[in-house]
């Protein structure tokens, strides 16, 4: 069964300009030059030293990109992005008008006249509609007017979900959530699986933080990822250590419903799939799941 959810902590952050596609490709983990009326893409704005600052997907609707990107940061992005305006010719601006909303289920496919691709996107009832860019297991994504937005999707045959189960949805596919389950500052993509979930492109050139993402892919810097867990008891609170013993080998992240979100060692994540080893959080057992798209 399909469902859809209106995504109330999502905001629209939009660039406009004649350089708005020069501007952002110098500053995003992604190739901005994908984004079309047919393609969406998912990217990072990072620090120059190569560290996590926001997550968003990006689309285009009559001439502007609009970046899907959590609501209560959505000031920060654009402040972000504005330090690097100078002389650009740029404009951002805040879309109150439209809403962010995520349609998911077994059937979803049946519902929209999209290519099979990951980021296919189309028009739809004044918006837009695509594959999520990061992985077709999560549905599709729209950006549909506030005031119609539910109306037309109920049109087509599906039904309003909250968002606690989109979330536990997600959650079970092993998708991040942005600053839920990637520390500000501190989280590196390729732990994040940026790259298995299409969120970076290596062949687009330079961008901020582009050197140390590299850097962590060519050397094999990585020592730990983001996977799903299943809690067996109560849900530690995000930030909880992860304990195999007395040593700390993880850290909690995003909890829901027995399922989560955890940054931990990847040989621990071996270890505990072949029951070598026993890992805790708050006394709770943690059992981490390597998904089926992960390529580590």
């Amino acid at each position: 069964m399909s469902a859809f959810t209106i995504l109330q902590d999502r905001g629209l952050l939009t660039v406009g300009g004649s350089d708005r596609s020069s501007f952002l490709q110098g500053l995003i983990s992604n190739d901005i030059d994908r984004v079309t009326k047919n393609c969406a893409i998912w990217a990072a704005l990072l620090t120059p030293q190569g560290k996590y600052l926001h997550d968003f997907f990006i689309t285009e609707i009559e001439g502007r990109f609009f970046l899907d990107c959590e609501g209560t940061r959505l000031m920060d992005l654009g402040q972000r992005l504005s330090k690097y305006k100078l002389r650009a010719s740029v404009d951002f601006g805040i879309e109150e008008s439209m809403t962010v909303a995520t349609i998911y289920g077994c059937s979803v496919k049946e519902f929209f006249t999209l290519d099979a691709k990951t980021g296919a996107a189309a028009a739809f009832c004044g918006g837009i509609v695509y594959r999520d860019p990061r992985l077709n297991d999560m549905g599709v994504r729209a950006i549909l007017k506030t005031d119609t937005a539910k109306v037309a999707l109920q049109d087509i045959g599906l039904k309003e979900a909250p968002a606690e189960e989109y979330d536990s949805f997600r959650l079970s596919l092993g998708i991040p959530d942005g600053s839920r389950d990637m520390l500000v500052e501190k989280s590196i993509l390729l732990e994040s699986n940026f790259e298995e979930l299409n969120g970076v492109d290596w062949n687009k050139g330079c961008y901020m933080g582009q050197e140390l993402t590299a850097c962590t892919k060519y050397r094999g810097l990585i020592k730990k990822r983001m996977v799903p867990i299943k809690l067996e008891g109560s849900e530690p609170a995000p930030g909880t250590s992860i304990l195999c013993g007395a040593k700390r080998v993880g850290e909690i992240r995003s909890v829901r419903s027995g399922l989560g979100m955890a940054l931990i060692r990847l040989e621990y994540i071996e270890r505990s799939e072949s029951n070598q080893v026993k890992l805790l959080a708050d006394g709770v057992q943690v059992t981490p799941r390597k998904p089926a798209w992960a390529n580590f």
